[in-house]
């Protein structure tokens, strides 16, 4: 029987830090490391090309543990040590998971 374990990856979530001189405001990208996450290369074989925004290139197949609840919408993921790279959308939870993962999502970058 095969045993998943899962890694530790940088999340990456904007925030904003302040007001520029024409209050405007500014971000910066604060880092926040995440146990367990299964990590895979490449995209995910249940979802079609032509639901992913144009241009996308799907680097990692992420599932995120249970444990793990805040929104991955707008933010970044460094997996083993690479490039910060796009979550992409805003995965959803599974309602009902028979393992300690239930949010499958997927990383990747816009080239052009």
């Amino acid at each position: 029987m095969a045993v998943l374990i899962g890694e530790t990856v940088t999340l990456q979530r904007s925030v904003e830090t302040g007001r520029n001189t024409r209050n405007e405001p500014r971000y910066e990208w604060r880092d926040e490391d995440i146990d367990d996450v299964i990590v895979t290369p490449g995209a995910r074989d249940d979802i079609d090309d032509s639901a992913r925004p144009a241009g996308v290139r799907v680097l990692w197949s992420l599932i995120w543990p249970k444990t793990f609840t805040g929104s991955l919408a707008g933010c970044r993921v460094i997996v083993r040590g690479g490039e910060p790279l796009k979550i992409i959308g805003d995965p959803q939870p599974f309602a009902h998971a028979p393992t300690r993962w239930n949010r499958p999502s997927e990383a990747g970058r816009s080239d052009g």
